[in-house]
């Protein structure tokens, strides 16, 4: 790779890029292999990993069931990205995109398949009625929060991380690019929660649990290393307020552990958490 660098006209796929995830890229879609997805016993069906990504949903459901709501319960099965289990015949058929998290429904007789992050927690909102207001300026305003995070993470992830981490080489424009994008975003969420206790209001809703599991990473300094001194993280003291705030729900530590290697790589029940040492279940360790 070069700094002279000149575009072809046309882009054509000749090798892998290197770096992290290469040996599964590729520029485009559909299943590479038949792969059967397992089924458990509850009627909510998770195929995920714990990246800040899949642990939106696994939040959810364990905010949910700590509220009470019997009816989340779910099975959650570990997807191994790295391994291209997402390009699975069985889950490209539930999520096309080939990306974690995806849903299956199945209590009803048609089974509803559901993909997309940020979709499935609107979903799961709706149907149990929680974690999003239902009507006027206060659905509004969760709703804005919640797809100015969905379309700030590309940036933070694929952009930031992907840059100042995964890439095989140093690119000092990509990093610079990226990081001033990531210390953007930052501050607006800085500037938001100096006047509100959660991102849509004084209610945690699903836009504080879908934000949470990216920047709340990059305020703890557990995101790509050493992020967190890079990017000044301590700067954002309202961001770092909210973070520890949120840290301690006991739907946040479980839904963090799921379809985690540090934690619990499939979750069945709630009895699964009982398995944990104190230490990995109250996460007093970091790294996870």
């Amino acid at each position: 790779m070069s700094d002279d660098y000149t575009p072809p006209k046309v882009w054509t796929w000749d090798a892998p890029s290197g770096g992290a995830f290469a040996n599964i890229n590729r520029p485009v879609a559909g299943a590479t292999h038949e792969a059967t997805l397992p089924v458990g016993a509850h009627p909510f069906q998770l195929y995920s990993l714990a990246t800040p990504n899949g642990q939106k949903v696994s939040i959810m459901f364990e905010e949910l069931l700590a509220a009470g709501v019997t009816e989340a319960e779910y099975d959650a099965w570990f997807i191994d990205i790295s391994k291209g289990d997402q390009f699975g015949s069985d889950f490209v058929d539930i999520n096309p995109n080939s990306k974690i998290p995806a849903l299956m429904d199945r209590s009803s007789d048609t089974p509803v398949r559901v993909f997309e992050s940020g979709a499935i927690l609107v979903y799961l909102a709706e149907k149990f009625g929680m974690f999003l207001p239902s009507s006027g300026a206060a659905r509004a305003e969760c709703m804005s929060w919640l797809m100015w995070q969905m379309g700030s993470a590309p940036f933070l992830g694929g952009g930031f991380g992907h840059f100042y981490h995964y890439a095989p080489v140093k690119i000092e424009y990509a990093i610079n690019r990226y990081a001033m994008e990531a210390k953007r975003l930052f501050d607006v969420a800085n500037r938001r929660l100096a006047d509100s206790r959660f991102l849509a209001g004084e209610d945690y809703t699903i836009a504080d649990i879908a934000t949470y599991t990216w920047i709340g990473n990059f305020m703890r300094g557990e995101a790509y290393n050493d992020a967190a001194t890079f990017l000044s993280c301590h700067e954002y003291e309202h961001v770092q307020r909210w973070v520890a705030e949120i840290d301690p729900r006991p739907g946040v530590l479980r839904g963090r552990l799921v379809n985690n290697r540090k934690g619990l790589i499939e979750r069945h029940n709630a009895a699964d958490f009982d398995t944990l040492p104190p230490e990995v279940l109250n996460r007093t360790v970091k790294g996870f």
